[in-house]
């Protein structure tokens, strides 16, 4: 696929880095033009450094790696306002909270997701990888053991659950496998409007964090269910 994504930081050379693995082109657009061609290098591959509405125009899919702070500036810059994204899958993996709070700072009852798609009229927002740190997605797939579960990481073992939502089918379907191109294990909770419940978690998850507390100790483990028709 072609990707673009708009950031230089930690998240978008980690997505970045897995995404080259799997034989991906990648155009990163980042506020600061040094920064981005300082990635593209560390990347290798088939990427290149642009501008932001570089990044943004005739992707089949655009990552919005950047803080909540930066993300009315890059896009803004990448023309999100004039339609630039139209169409696009547009992948948030923001966590638009307090730091060491967690607690949810955008208003728009649709959280940071909604106040993106609302910022980016007519881009498909799939709202994805907001959980995970970075380093998650920097280990490097195939290690000579079993690759039964198909996650590339050789251990037979299931990648992480990457809970996703959005409305368009096509987004879901395209985010879902770079998902699954980076060892994760997509989830489509619903439609975008559950993803302020996505960002809610993050929040929770952080708050206990920094409060000294295994966020994992404070959730109960149920059995999945199948369901039978």
């Amino acid at each position: 696929m072609r990707i673009g994504i708009l950031g230089t930081g930690s998240l978008a050379e980690g997505l970045g880095r897995g995404w080259v693995r799997a034989g991906h082109e990648l155009v990163i657009g980042g506020r600061s033009r040094a920064k981005a061609d300082a990635l593209a290098e560390r990347l290798g591959g088939p990427t290149r450094a642009g501008t932001p509405r570089e990044a943004a125009t005739g992707r089949d899919a655009v990552l919005l790696a950047v803080l909540w702070e930066g993300v009315e500036d890059v896009l803004r810059s990448a023309g999100a306002a004039d339609g630039q994204l139209a169409g696009t899958p547009l992948i948030d993996p923001t966590n638009a909270v307090e730091h060491g709070v967690g607690v949810l700072l955008p208003e728009h009852p649709g959280g940071a997701a909604g106040q993106i798609a609302a910022a980016a009229p007519g881009a498909h927002v799939v709202k994805a990888f907001h959980l995970f740190p970075a380093d998650q997605w920097t280990r490097p797939p195939g290690n000579g053991g079993d690759n039964s579960d198909g996650n590339g990481d050789g251990d037979g073992a299931p990648g992480p659950t990457v809970a996703i939502c959005g409305d368009d089918e096509t987004a879901l379907r395209i985010t879902s496998d770079l998902v699954r191109d980076v060892g994760g294990v997509p989830a489509v909770l619903g439609p975008l409007s559950r993803a302020r419940q996505l960002e809610e978690v993050a929040g929770f998850v952080i708050g206990l964090a920094f409060a000294g507390v295994d966020p994992a100790s404070a959730i109960p483990h149920v059995p999945s269910r199948t369901v039978t028709a």
